[in-house]
């Protein structure tokens, strides 16, 4: 039996997962990591702590195995900008959350370069993407504009910098399904876009080589773990997407984590959106690439994390399904969860978060429910963008992150959405789809149709209530999403 380390590199936390080669998870661990807020609408982590969670998931995991391979997924669009002979980075992370560089996108969007951008990289302009978050380090960090034109710094998503570190500083890499992320790559001629860097006044220098997602890249040279390639790397959406095998286009996957991700593979050609949907790379293994269409909610699982913190009517996360139960509707209460603004399909980066409908009679159950629902209204909106863009009607939808395992969720989506909401036996796709590609990069698997028996449906969620119910909740969501961009 062979064994791969799967790396899942999260927003709030490190994975890692041993998987064997059926596919069967057999050990893992997960360390929690600090996340800093130092200003409104500002999300940074420091990138040791980064790097040391991941350093101690990985030797805990892997403790007893003997690794062939190691696979990595990762948290998009998050900014690393790092010193290229020491690794010391010059300013923490910058969170994909952050919407510090509203400024810079509005001046970009006032300068007409919407259309353009879209065209080169199937991207909409938002603070969201690493681009505009590079150029804020190079203009504010002292003197890194400078070290950056003279070849001394080097960009990465969370990915990059991981394995540099992995490989001891030797090997500065992305993948192509990162590398979509940045706004600085053309999805059509899969290379750096030298007009975009020049754009945002970004040295070519700072970029990694873009390989494969599925092929060796590096060889650890770290102890516990030296001499094993790093064979698979995709954004954490992407590796769930593969993870689920969707693999044929029009399958379609929603990942519930601290945003949510909805993802439908295109096939071989990008499709691009006239519903403000984004197009990316969903992966690329060998020659042939598979392209997406994605729409991005940045808050879904933190709203939880948020009714658990801020507002204190959980204790824990586990408990928002039942608080939710103990009233029998909303109450007439809807929560649109833009607590760092909306994304598709409405990509407003000030709108902030919405509670309507509050009454004397209303308790922390409708307020829990809404929330919940308030994740659910999210994702319908972007099915729906979906299905035009595409042109194919949706009969189901897979799911998987933390919040699928959350029945009142999932039967809640599938009401709005009148299909099929399949949750797998292994909600964790996307470390599962990291350790798919690392295996196939190390020849552990020769072929994506070796995995095709290994995805297994644990439940499946469709439509329990009235439809005419169902249209007027859709109404009053609608109203509210207005109250909220007004």
């Amino acid at each position: 039996m062979r064994y791969i380390l799967s790396i899942d590199q999260g927003t709030s936390s490190s994975r890692a997962i041993v998987f064997d080669q059926d596919g069967n998870a057999v050990s893992s661990a997960q360390k929690e990591f600090p996340q800093h807020f130092p200003r409104s609408g500002w999300v940074e982590h420091k990138p040791d702590d980064i790097w040391k969670s991941v350093l101690d998931v990985a030797i805990e995991a892997s403790e007893g195995y003997s690794i062939s391979a190691i696979g990595i997924s990762n948290q998009r669009e998050t900014t690393i900008v790092w010193d290229a002979v020491t690794g010391e980075p010059v300013y923490n992370a910058i969170v994909w959350q952050d919407r510090r560089t509203a400024p810079l996108c509005r001046m970009l969007l006032e300068q007409g370069l919407e259309e353009e951008i879209r065209r080169r990289t199937g991207l909409v302009i938002d603070p969201y993407f690493s681009g505009t978050k590079i150029k804020w380090i190079l203009d504010n960090v002292p003197g890194a504009k400078e070290r950056a034109l003279r070849g001394e710094l080097r960009f990465g998503t969370v990915d990059s910098y991981l394995v540099w570190k992995l490989s001891g500083g030797r090997v500065h890499v992305t993948d192509p399904t990162n590398a979509s992320r940045t706004m600085l790559f053309n999805i059509n001629t899969l290379q750096w876009d030298d007009e975009l860097l020049a754009m945002m006044d970004i040295p070519r220098s700072m970029m990694p080589a873009v390989a494969s997602s599925s092929e060796v890249v590096a060889v650890c040279d770290i102890d516990g773990l030296k001499g094993v390639p790093v064979s698979g790397i995709a954004g954490d959406q992407q590796a769930a997407l593969f993870g689920q095998l969707c693999t044929k286009p029009g399958a379609m996957k929603n990942t519930y984590g601290t945003g949510c991700f909805l993802l439908m593979n295109c096939g071989s050609k990008p499709v691009f959106s006239k519903n403000r949907l984004l197009t990316t790379i969903a992966w690329k293994i060998g020659d042939e690439v598979n392209y997406a269409l994605e729409g991005s909610i940045f808050v879904a699982g933190s709203v939880v994390q948020w009714l658990r913190d801020s507002l204190g009517i959980i204790r824990s996360s586990s408990e928002v399904e039942a608080l939710a139960r103990s009233v029998e509707d909303n109450g007439g209460v809807y929560f649109v969860p833009a607590l760092t603004g909306l994304g598709a399909p409405y990509w407003n980066s000030e709108a902030r978060g919405n509670i309507s409908g509050i009454s004397r009679g209303t308790t922390a159950g409708h307020i829990a429910r809404a929330a919940l629902e308030g994740i659910a209204f999210q994702t319908m909106d972007i099915v729906e963008a979906m299905q035009k863009d595409s042109g194919i009607s949706v009969s189901e939808l897979k799911v998987d992150g933390g919040a699928s395992r959350n029945d009142f969720l999932m039967q809640f989506q599938a009401d709005l959405l009148g299909s099929e909401v399949i949750r797998p036996e292994v909600t964790e796709t996307t470390a599962l789809g990291a350790a798919y590609l690392a295996g196939l990069g190390a020849g552990i698997w020769a072929s994506t149709e070796d995995l095709a028996g290994k995805w297994k449906a644990q439940k499946t969620f469709s439509r329990s209530c009235n439809s005419c119910d169902i249209e007027k909740a859709i109404r009053n969501w609608h109203r509210a999403v207005e109250r909220t961009l007004m």
